[in-house]
């Protein structure tokens, strides 16, 4: 093993390094440990083999750890926080049959149920929501982020966990669906790839309003629509064509779509 001589640069370097490590809360093993514990969970409540019981005593065990690494306001009781928790498990568990039935249901490439719990993305990213939007309701805001994040880096799909939606959600193909925080999705609402569900205005005083739309029962948003601003609301039973821009509220049982004129100029006959 080679030792290595520091120089006076060198610890001059180490100084103004350690000088400029400001946050005292920043633990990247915390980030690490709430992917483990979101992997748990998942299996926990989904894979045959897994046992339950064995399980939720581990799934309190790394809690606990995510505690001590990421509840810092003392006045926050975060140590409750799992007590609450688990108790919702058995209904999370029942609203994420009713999103893989989804999927069953609107996509016809889905050979068995069995396949869009294990190979679709957009029922991954839902259900890590869904496990993760209690955390949020529950006071404990990072470690439920940390959970979305992850499932955005491994789907495509970016749902911020204060998403307020509703039962049987459908995302096909998933990559490049944003979902902001303030926005609410109704019951039987299917999305499609690359569709925003965002803010019109990025501003930090504006951290507590609704700044992201409405989406009301049995809509369809095609692929790449953005529909922006907390007032917006799509109407029941509407369906958002490919492409649309929305800033403004759509009526019940609407159909809106982007049209764009295309021109095929064909060459002249060379012969």
């Amino acid at each position: 093993m080679t030792l290595t001589v520091l120089t006076m640069d060198s610890k001059s370097i180490i100084n103004k390094i350690n000088q400029h490590k400001t946050q005292p809360n920043l633990r990247f093993k915390l980030k690490e440990k709430v992917e483990a514990f979101t992997d748990k969970l998942f299996y926990t409540l989904f894979d045959i083999d897994t046992p339950v019981e064995e399980n939720l005593a581990l799934l309190e065990v790394q809690f606990d750890e995510l505690v001590d690494l990421g509840c810092w306001e003392l006045d926050k009781p975060c140590k409750k926080v799992w007590e609450n928790y688990v108790v919702k498990l058995p209904e999370i568990l029942e609203k994420l049959n009713l999103d893989a039935q989804a999927f069953v249901n609107c996509d016809p490439a889905s050979s068995s149920i069995e396949e869009v719990y294990m190979a679709y993305p957009g029922f991954y990213a839902i259900a890590i929501y869904r496990l993760a939007h209690e955390l949020y309701t529950e006071g404990f805001p990072l470690v439920p982020r940390l959970m979305t994040e992850y499932a955005h880096r491994q789907t495509g799909v970016d749902i911020n966990p204060g998403a307020q939606i509703g039962n049987s959600f459908f995302i096909d193909h998933g990559t490049g669906v944003v979902i902001g925080e303030a926005a609410i999705i109704m019951d039987d609402v299917r999305i499609y790839q690359g569709v925003t569900l965002g803010g019109l205005y990025v501003a930090k005083n504006l951290r507590k309003t609704k700044r992201h739309p409405t989406i009301e029962s049995n809509v369809t948003i095609y692929a790449n629509a953005t529909i922006l601003g907390g007032k917006t609301v799509i109407g029941a039973n509407s369906v958002i064509g490919g492409n649309a821009f929305i800033t403004s509220s759509v009526p019940p049982n609407s159909t809106v779509y982007h049209t764009s004129e295309i021109k095929i100029k064909t060459a002249p006959n060379a012969s």
